[in-house]
This record gives structure tokens, sequence and C-alpha cells, in this order.
């Protein structure tokens, strides 16, 4: 949790497709990029992932480790024009490249104004493409390595999008799912962190334009990497928005 152009958080479960998370029995994942992958592609990917899912440890062993970094989101416009805080507890155990990634991410203050532009009820929230073009042009080529699967993408959990084998590079996905996704362990999504505070926040994300385009009437991500915020406010205004993000330990 290919595309060619886009990064987006999901896969159907036949193929590694963009941007559309099939809700009810048709779940997609988590992916970055605006097209499917080969099946036959898709299904080594996924027999690789599969094989450390098996390993992926209890709740006992979710508890323990290093726990890194907290990471506070100041989020406006919320469903109803309301604003909140999330904070995000990192786990450089569970994601170490992962991790590393969203810290610079943060340092560099590239979350400000990022929409979540896609929010799929009962399944994820997807963000992580910078408003100014510019400042997006610059990390879409930066891929980083993938991390193993350690823990299942359950409820609350963040994780990077992908498009494939190591192409994570800045769109993220909140699952929000009450049971968890966990089918999107055997894909290959790893999670970098956990929402600790603010899940009632992230479950008021406006989600009123639904799944992206081409298969929704949501934003197209294209659009979004060439043109920014200026297409996001003008089409769709009622998006909600990380206005500030901080590491606060």
């Amino acid at each position: 949790m290919k595309l060619l152009a886009t990064t987006f958080l999901f896969l159907l479960p036949a193929t590694l497709a963009f941007q559309t998370p099939i809700v009810n029995t048709k779940l997609s994942s988590p992916s970055t990029e605006l097209f499917a992958t080969p099946r036959r592609d898709w299904l080594q990917t996924s027999a690789v992932a599969a094989a450390s899912w098996l390993f992926l440890p209890n709740e006992q062993a979710r508890a323990e480790g290093e726990e890194g970094k907290i990471v506070e989101f100041t989020v406006n416009n919320l469903d109803g024009g309301s604003s909140g805080t999330i904070k995000i507890q990192l786990r450089p155990d569970w994601s170490p490249k992962g991790v590393e990634r969203f810290e610079t991410l943060t340092k560099e203050n590239f979350w400000k104004d990022c929409r979540v532009f896609r929010v799929i009820p009962g399944f994820i929230a997807q963000f992580g493409i910078n408003g100014d073009p510019a400042t997006q042009q610059k990390w879409k080529s930066a891929k980083i390595g993938d991390d193993p699967v350690k823990v299942s993408n359950d409820r609350g959990t963040v994780v990077f999008a992908t498009s494939g084998p190591n192409t994570r590079t800045s769109q993220m996905f909140i699952n929000t799912n009450q049971k968890g996704n966990g089918f999107l362990d055997k894909q290959g999504f790893s999670p970098i962190g956990t929402v600790i505070e603010g899940m009632d926040v992230a479950d008021k994300f406006f989600s009123g334009y639904g799944e992206g385009a081409p298969s929704g009437n949501g934003p197209n991500q294209g659009l979004i990497q060439s043109k920014g915020n200026a297409y996001l406010e003008s089409s769709f205004p009622k998006l909600s928005y990380i206005a500030d993000a901080k590491i606060i330990n």
C-alpha cells in the first residue's frame, strides 16, 4: 500500500494499481503511480513480501523495541471546518529507512499545506504531494529502498505509498479501517509508525470528493504534481490540509 506519474496508496488485489483502494470487497492498495504493474511482477513482489509477513510479531512484540521521535501535525479544514492535532510515534525498529525519510521531510517543512487528497472512509487517508510543484519535483524521484514488513497495517499505522519495490518517496497514508488493512502486509507496505493521539481527527479528514481521478471524481494526482495547490484550492477547496508539522521530542 505501476502508476506512471503519481504516487498513490493502494493496489488492487490482482495488480499494483496506483491510487484506488477498493473499499468493501475490493480494496485497492496505496500506490504512487497512475497505472498498474503487470500481474506477474506484482505476484513476484507479493511473494517476497509474504515471506516476511508470515513472521509479523504479536502484540507484545509490537509494544517492545525502539520508539523514535514523535511528530505532531496540525490539520485544518476538517469536515465541518474545524482544526485538530495528530501525534505520530515513529518506529525506526519497524522501518528505519522510512522513518529517516519521514523525519527529513518533516525537518524540511515538506508537509506544510499538503492536502489530504485521497480519503476513503473505512480504508485510508492519503497525503504527501507538496503544494509547490518545484518542491514536489525535487522529491518525486528521490526514491528510497524498502524495509521489510515487521508489523501489520493496523488502524492508525502510518505507511508510505508505493508504485512497486523500492519506490517510496513522500506520499503517505494513514490506515483508518477499524479492523486494519492486513491485506496490505502481503503487498509489502511497511508501517513506519502509529498515531498515538488524534485518530478522531484523522476520521474527520474531508472525504466528500471520493476516489481520485480517473476512477472517481476526486483530485487527479498528475495535476496535483504539475499544478500543486493552485489546482486543489480552485477545484477541491474543502480538502483538509496540514497547516504545521514538527518534531516534539
